[in-house]
C-alpha cells in the first residue's frame, strides 16, 4: 500500500495542529508540525543574537545548522543540533522571529527538502503554510483551516495562559495580523489556498466538528 500525504495548510491560531494531531492519531498517520521547524531555526538565530531578518547572518548560521525530527512515544520532537529544543520554540516571542526567518528562500528549502523525505518514507499528515502549494503538491488530500483574526487570537491566549505564558489579548491579535501579513506576502512559498484544498472555516466551530469535517472527507482506513 503506497504512503498516503494530508496536507493541512492555514493561518496561525486556527486550530490546523490541534486537527493535524487528531487526525493522525485516528487514522493511524505520523504527524509533521512543519512550523516547530522554522521556529527551531529562529530560535537559534535569537539565541546567537542574530536578527531573524539579516539575509547574509541567517545563511551563515544555516551552515552550521542541523535540524531532526524525533518521535517519542508517538511525540514529535525537534532536535536542534542534537538538542531537544521542542518545549523552548514554543514561547510567543519565538513565534514573529519565525514568520520573519521563514520568508528567507535558503531557509524554507532547506527545511522542506527534510519535510518531502519525511513524506517520502511515510504516511503522513502535515501542517503549515504552504504544504499543499509546494512541500506537498501532489499530496492526497488538502485542507484550508482558517478563522477570523480575533478568534485565533483568543484561542492562542488561551493556549498560552495555560502553558504559564502571560501575554495580552491586544499584543496576540496585532502579532498575528501581523504573521498573516507575513505569510501571505512573502516572495517565495506564501500562505495561499492551494486550488484544490478544501476550505474550513473554524471561526464558529469546536475542534470536535472540523475533526468530524475532515474524517468524512478523508477516505482511508486505519488499517
Amino acid at each position: 500500500m503506497k504512503n498516503i500525504n494530508i496536507a493541512v495548510d492555514g493561518p496561525a491560531g486556527a486550530g490546523k495542529s490541534t486537527v493535524s494531531k487528531i487526525i493522525a492519531e485516528k487514522l493511524g498517520l505520523m504527524y509533521l508540525d512543519t512550523g516547530a521547524m522554522y521556529r527551531a531555526v529562529a530560535f537559534k538565530a535569537l539565541e546567537n543574537d542574530i536578527d531573524p531578518n539579516d539575509y547574509n547572518a541567517v545563511l551563515k548560521l544555516l551552515k552550521n545548522t542541523k535540524i531532526d525530527i524525533k518521535y517519542i512515544d508517538g511525540v514529535q520532537h525537534i532536535m536542534l543540533d542534537g538538542k531537544d529544543v521542542s518545549e523552548s520554540v514554543r514561547r510567543h516571542k519565538i513565534s514573529q522571529a519565525a514568520s520573519d526567518i521563514s520568508k528567507i528562500k535558503e531557509v524554507r528549502l532547506m527545511l522542506v527538502e527534510i519535510q518531502r523525505e519525511i513524506a517520502r518514507q511515510n504516511s503522513v499528515i502535515m501542517d503549515g503554510r504552504d504544504i499543499g502549494s509546494f512541500v506537498l503538491p501532489n499530496a492526497d488530500y488538502k485542507f484550508y483551516i482558517t478563522a477570523i483574526p480575533e478568534e485565533r487570537a483568543k484561542r492562542r491566549l488561551l493556549d498560552l495562559r495555560e502553558k504559564g505564558q502571560d501575554e495580552s489579548f491586544d499584543e496576540i491579535l496585532k502579532s498575528i495580523m501581523i504573521r498573516d501579513e507575513n505569510d501571505k506576502n512573502r516572495d517565495f512559498a506564501p500562505l495561499i489556498k492551494a486550488e484544490d484544498a478544501i476550505l474550513i472555516d473554524t471561526t464558529n466551530l469546536n475542534i470536535e466538528q472540523v475533526c468530524e469535517k475532515v474524517l468524512s472527507i478523508i477516505n482511508i482506513s486505519k488499517e
